[in-house]
C-alpha cells in the first residue's frame, strides 16, 4: 500500500473512530482526488518548464492551435474555449504577445473588437510541445488499461 493510500486509511479510522455516526469515505475520496491531480499538474508543469511555458500560457496556444493553421479567435471566444471569465485573459495574451507567440488583429466584423491568432512561432511552438504533453499524460496513465482509463474518465465526468 502506498504512502498516500495508508494516511488515507489512517484518516478514515480516526474519524471512524472519533465519529462513527457519519461516513468520512467522502473525504478520502476527494483527498485522493485532490492528491492524484497534484501529481498529475507538477509531472505537466515540468514538461511545461521546459518551453519555458506554464498552464496558462500552455492552455492558450493549445486552444489556438486546435482551431487550425490560420484560424483567429475572439478573446471572449478563446476564453469560452478555455472556460476561463474574459477578465483573465488579457494578461495571458499580453505575456504571449510579448514572446511573439500571438498576435492581434483588427476584427475586420467589429471595429472595437479583436481576434487573435498564432504566429508562426507560436504554431510551430504549439505543435512541438502538444507531442511532449501527450507523452507526459500517457506515461502517467500507463498502468491503467484503456478500458480503465475509460471507466475513470466516465466516473469523473459524474462529479458535479
Amino acid at each position: 500500500m502506498s504512502q498516500d493510500q495508508t494516511s488515507i486509511s489512517a484518516i478514515l479510522a480516526q474519524w471512524q473512530r472519533e465519529r462513527p455516526d457519519i461516513d468520512a469515505s467522502p473525504m478520502a475520496m476527494c483527498g485522493q482526488v485532490w492528491r492524484t491531480s497534484e501529481i498529475l499538474r507538477k509531472k505537466v508543469r515540468a514538461n511545461q518548464t521546459k518551453y519555458d511555458m506554464d498552464s496558462a500560457k500552455s492552455d492558450v496556444i493549445f486552444a489556438l492551435r486546435r482551431q487550425g493553421k490560420g484560424k483567429k479567435l475572439s478573446p471572449s471566444e478563446l476564453a469560452h474555449e478555455m472556460m476561463l471569465s474574459t477578465s483573465a485573459m488579457t494578461n495571458r495574451l499580453d505575456k504571449l504577445e510579448k514572446t511573439a507567440l500571438i498576435k492581434r488583429h483588427p476584427d475586420p466584423d467589429d471595429r472595437r473588437g479583436l481576434k487573435i491568432s498564432l504566429t508562426q512561432k507560436g504554431f510551430d511552438l504549439a505543435n512541438e510541445m502538444v507531442v511532449t504533453h501527450v507523452s507526459t499524460q500517457a506515461k502517467m496513465l500507463k498502468k491503467l488499461s484503456q478500458a480503465e482509463q475509460k471507466t475513470l474518465m466516465s466516473l469523473l465526468a459524474k462529479i458535479t
